[in-house]
């Protein structure tokens, strides 16, 4: 290669390579997003947070105080204490200090509340209130691991749903971007249900600060991981019909003791063998044998003589907590014996606790799920 494509080539990696400080400053998230909010009920708990609407007003919300929240024809109303209520088109309340922060309940019928930091964003958008927090990187990476690894783990275990959240948040920021937010709060991208007060979660973070999976490229991963594999993860080739080289079957001892490890489903044969009916299956099987299907390694088709079905079709239809079980005839029934919980690609949730326990770092669990990968801190990282 010449001095001159070489100097092309450096400059175009420049170019590519993640500018972190802009990313931090434009951390939006949509919370209570697949819910349809019609009011909401904004409480400070600690601090105290300044509300402005788009008119420019200004007033105060200090701890222990709220507002209330609700639509009114294309905007807003705001009730704050014993304030007389107003309308707007949008509302923006912002802390005072560091502190701050506030708890959020929506619909005066349902009871959840959930606890926030930084900003809350309001504005009204096809018949719902749409709420965006902005919170800094490491709380709402916190709430992520709370939510969706759980809290009393340990360390190494957090540790490495810490540095998967983080890299998921890099690789898919600009995810709704055209509504003018980064990520939404629900499994369509990260479940974030407010801050964490665990200790050990905030130190897991703060311990991995900036470090995210790369692949070989030094391209950020697709950070997959699931409850339970049921003893063997699945490659992305079969799940999602786009292979990943670092996203390939793994054999998984460690989950295969675990909670999520087994289930079982029982139908009658006449409901199976219906349901084979409407899903192709011509006539009635040759004999109750060829309804038999048994799963050793993880297969992408269940296959019945002559015909055949894809397991995930199945798993959707059925609401089965995965596509790797077995199907065998007793009687006037068939059984679905499983195995795992989830998709199956990626980390494996309970055999990855299974291996902190024992000993494995945060490093060694991830680099066992996925295939040739670098952790590495994300300024490396370069886009796709």
């Amino acid at each position: 290669m010449n001095s001159r494509s070489s100097g092309f080539r450096f400059i175009a990696l420049c170019l590519l390579v993640l500018n972190t400080s802009v990313l931090q400053s434009q951390l939006r998230i949509r919370i209570f997003a697949d819910k349809s909010p019609g009011s909401a009920l904004f409480s400070v708990t600690e601090g105290e947070y300044s509300l402005t609407d788009s008119n420019g007003k200004l007033k105060t919300i200090k701890s222990g105080e709220s507002a209330i929240i609700s639509r009114f024809n294309s905007g807003l109303t705001v009730k704050t204490n014993n304030d007389p209520a107003f309308i707007c088109d949008s509302l923006h309340f912002s802390p005072t200090d560091s502190r701050a922060s506030f708890s959020l309940r929506i619909n005066s019928d349902v009871p959840l509340r959930q606890y926030y930091t930084g900003d809350l964003i309001c504005y009204p958008d096809l018949g719902t209130i749409v709420l965006i927090n902005l919170p800094d990187i490491d709380s709402y990476l916190a709430g992520v691991v709370r939510t969706e690894g759980g809290s009393g783990k340990n360390i190494e275990y957090l540790k490495t749903q810490a540095v998967i959240a983080r890299t998921y948040m890099y690789k898919y920021l600009h995810k709704h971007a055209s509504d003018r937010y980064n990520l939404c709060d629900d499994t369509h991208c990260q479940a974030f249900n407010g801050i964490s007060n665990d200790s050990l979660i905030s130190k897991a973070v703060s311990d991995t600060r900036d470090l995210v999976i790369l692949s070989r490229d030094s391209v950020l991963i697709i950070s997959a991981f699931h409850s339970n594999c049921g003893g063997e993860t699945a490659s992305s080739a079969d799940v999602w019909l786009t292979g990943q080289p670092y996203l390939k079957r793994v054999k998984d001892p460690y989950c295969i003791n675990s909670r999520n490890a087994r289930w079982k489903e029982v139908l009658s044969l006449n409901d199976w063998i219906s349901y084979l009916n409407k899903s192709g299956l011509a006539g009635q099987p040759d004999g109750v044998s060829k309804i038999n299907f048994a799963q050793s390694t993880r297969k992408t088709d269940y296959i019945a003589g002559n015909f055949s079905l894809p397991l995930q079709k199945i798993r959707n239809d059925l609401d089965l907590r995965s596509t790797y079980f077995s199907v065998r005839v007793e009687g006037d029934s068939v059984i679905l014996d499983g195995k795992g919980y989830g998709h199956g690609v990626g980390l494996c949730q309970e055999g990855a606790m299974v291996m902190a326990e024992r000993g494995y770092d945060y490093r060694q669990i991830i680099n066992f799920y996925f295939e040739g990968v670098i952790i590495s801190d994300i300024n490396n990282a370069v886009q796709e």
